[in-house]
């Protein structure tokens, strides 16, 4: 058996897994959705899905600033994580630690 694209319409998706550390997760989580290509933001502890933030096109910052809020509020809950984001395009330059 196979694994196909969800959404075959929307092209290939590339992931990275970013580690950050939990005062540092808002912060490096706007950076991502302003680069653009970013289709998805994951948030991990442990392995665990703690979550998870779909972003399209049409997205704008009054309706992410409450998406924003729950990620500041995790990062004070949390030590340490990960970021799995899922882009659009492969990207251009390595990611910051």
């Amino acid at each position: 058996m196979t694994q196909s694209n969800p959404n075959p319409n929307q092209g290939p998706e590339y992931r990275e897994e970013i580690h950050v550390q939990g005062t540092d997760l808002a912060d490096r989580v706007k950076e991502l959705i302003h680069e653009g290509n970013v289709r998805r933001i994951i948030i991990k502890q442990e392995g665990r899905t703690i979550a998870e933030f779909p972003l399209t096109i049409g997205v704008v910052g009054v309706v992410l600033a409450p998406a924003l809020a729950a990620i500041g509020a995790i990062g004070a809950l949390i030590a340490q994580c990960s970021i799995e984001v899922v882009r659009t395009e492969r990207p251009s330059e390595p990611p910051l630690a």
